[in-house]
């Protein structure tokens, strides 16, 4: 019997959980159909990946696209252009935005703004606050939530609960998976004076590794009396790595591109202020310390931490200029050079970038190439060598840190739900983008 399928990716080398072969992968109605030796079976679309690698769809699960309020630096279509441009299939969005994503409205409003916009699909975190506690059982139950973000050090934007008494105010009505950029504000305060004017190789000395040490550890203990479960954010230091070891009970945790390629006070010297994110890019030794987290199974997530300023912003001196860089378009082709470089395993890759967030964040029919699952997918050529540059972002912020920097490693296709958004550099379909669905808030 001759089956008919949408669309057959063709001979292409399948990594999935079960390892890695040649096989042919059948789409029907935006879901994976069959995956083996299709030779009798035809398609409207047939597509050739002889030599390419198929992935699960990457999801990158925390960027900042800046809309409402701050989209001369970023929207959400420029920034899930960016991502699928990237390789990136969806991307789970931070609330600080302005007006702040700490309401119904706001929540809603921001749905409605990425439906059928955004090139991939799409989740979004609810801030957590003082003023929105009593909210936060039903917005974190919204379709299309990730959880609940709360920021305990300052970053970006003004979200901010920095004592344990609000934060346990916090974890004692939130049932789901709560995400946390951890930084002690008490300290990040006392430690202000150490900023050297127009030196951002002092960003590090002020939000120093203690702040981050600090903040992970009273999180924690939260989280263990109160019995819920957390998700510490850009992991910079060696020691929360050691720490978190011993609490992978209660406590999921990120690592990011930049704190694993780039390294103080180097970066600062040759990108200046480009290289200034919270928590900052560290030394060399936090960095094996956390590519040690990848090896040892402690690193459960990949997130870019995609928060673009404009050059203009970026060029002021420190420390008026902002923390953020570009990074969701990079994600991929930057772990992919790591990969070729022997640093991680494909397979830990795929781990980290679709089964981990999978895993963790309880999504429905995301995170592996099977039968029944939306077929999401990152074709990857893992031979080919490009140099990244400015020009290729298709961010709004139009820069990136790794511009001039040459990777063995790059994403040729992005396919949402069966739609092939992106081929060799190109955009091939409208934007659909969809809320992504989780176990934990399924309604009918």
């Amino acid at each position: 019997m001759t089956h008919r399928f949408d669309t057959i990716l063709k001979s292409g080398t399948v990594v999935n959980q079960d390892g890695e072969g040649v096989r042919d992968v059948a789409i029907a109605g935006g879901r994976i159909a069959e995956i083996g030796g299709l030779g009798n079976a035809s398609a409207a679309e047939v597509i050739d990946c002889k030599g390419l690698h198929i992935l699960p769809g990457v999801i990158d699960t925390q960027v900042h696209f800046r809309e409402p309020g701050l989209t001369h630096k970023e929207d959400l279509e420029t920034g899930s252009r960016s991502a699928v441009m990237g390789g990136v299939t969806a991307v789970f969005e931070m609330p600080n935005t302005d007006p702040l994503t700490v309401t119904e409205q706001a929540f809603a409003d921001k749905v409605k703004r990425g439906r059928h916009r955004m090139h991939c699909d799409f989740a979004f975190f609810i801030g957590g606050t003082r003023e929105n506690v009593a909210d936060l059982p039903e917005l974190e139950r919204a379709p299309g939530c990730a959880g609940v973000k709360v920021f305990i050090g300052s970053s970006t934007g003004a979200l901010l609960v920095e004592d344990d008494e609000s934060l346990r105010r916090i974890f004692a009505v939130i049932r789901r998976r709560a995400a946390f950029h951890a930084e002690d504000e008490y300290r990040l305060n006392e430690r202000k004076p150490l900023r050297v004017e127009d030196d951002p190789r002092s960003h590090p000395v002020w939000r120093d590794e203690i702040a981050a040490l600090m903040a992970t550890q009273r999180l924690v203990k939260l989280a263990h009396e109160t019995s819920k479960r957390i998700h510490v954010l850009h992991i910079s230091t060696k020691q929360e790595i050691e720490f978190l070891r011993d609490h992978k009970d209660v406590a999921t945790c990120e690592a990011t591109p930049h704190h694993l390629t780039l390294a103080a006070p180097e970066c600062y010297e040759h990108l200046g202020t480009r290289a200034q994110m919270n928590p900052p890019v560290r030394s060399a030794d936090h960095r094996e310390g956390i590519w040690r987290g990848i090896e040892q199974g402690i690193v459960d997530v990949l997130g870019s931490d995609h928060a673009p300023h404009s050059l203009e912003e970026k060029n002021k001196t420190y420390p008026s200029s902002p923390s953020g860089m570009t990074g969701v378009q990079t994600l991929v082709p930057v772990m992919l050079d790591h990969v070729n470089a022997g640093r991680l395993s494909l397979a830990r890759f795929v781990d980290l970038t679709s089964a981990g967030p999978s895993r963790i964040y309880n999504i429905a029919c995301k995170g592996r190439i099977a039968a029944g699952y939306d077929a999401d997918f990152t074709v990857v050529d893992l031979k080919r060598s490009e140099v990244i540059t400015n020009k290729w972002v298709a961010s709004r912020a139009g820069w990136t840190p790794y511009d001039g920097l040459r990777v063995t490693g790059w994403p040729v296709g992005t396919f949402v739900r069966g739609k092939r958004v992106m081929w060799q550099g190109e955009i091939m379909a409208p934007s659909t983008g969809e809320p992504v669905r989780f176990l934990e808030t399924l309604r009918a």
